[in-house]
């Protein structure tokens, strides 16, 4: 009797250690699953930042009801992001001076780096906007990722939202 409780035990104590250890590798193949998704998005240049919240310079978070995005395709940036801070003088980016930070670029610098603690800084310059835009986006391996635009008619603004497959065009 003894024996068999020591067995019917051990069954146990294998089993319950089996179960959270069988989770975790579930776990790591679904993030490098994310992470290698996320790769051939960047590579491809071929995405779109769907921002969720907006960080102007002076001002709190504010959460985004509306879809505001910048599409990335290889031969176009296309922006269309909401703008709350300081604008200096001639800031539109389009004839009728539009508030937004909104424009299609097809004339645009595109450089991507490794950030140290994993995943991607990708280096946007639209040189046919006027301004001087420069966009910096932090893309990271679950998807989520960071938008600083930096321009010298405008403060600078931070958007926090994620990376995703372009929608496929219907013809």
């Amino acid at each position: 009797m003894k024996r068999l409780l020591n067995i019917l035990t051990v069954v146990i104590l294998a089993i319950t250690l089996a179960a959270p250890a069988h989770a975790q590798t579930d776990k790591q193949k679904k993030a490098a699953q994310k992470a290698q998704e996320i790769k051939a998005l960047v590579d491809s240049k071929n995405f779109v930042f769907q921002a969720n919240y907006m960080y102007p310079m002076g001002g709190g978070q504010r959460f985004l009801t509306s879809p505001y995005d910048i599409t990335i395709a290889k031969d176009t940036v296309t922006s269309f992001l909401p703008y709350f801070g300081v604008a200096y003088n001639n800031a539109g980016y389009n004839n009728n001076n539009d508030a937004g930070i909104k424009f299609t670029s097809t004339k645009f610098d595109y450089t991507v780096n490794d950030l140290k603690k994993g995943g991607y800084r990708i280096f946007i310059k639209p040189n046919d906007v006027p301004g001087n835009v420069q966009m910096y986006l932090d893309v990271y391996f679950n998807g989520y990722a960071n938008l600083s635009i930096n321009s010298v008619n405008r403060q600078s603004i931070r958007f926090d939202g994620v990376v995703k497959d372009r929608p496929k065009t219907k013809n």
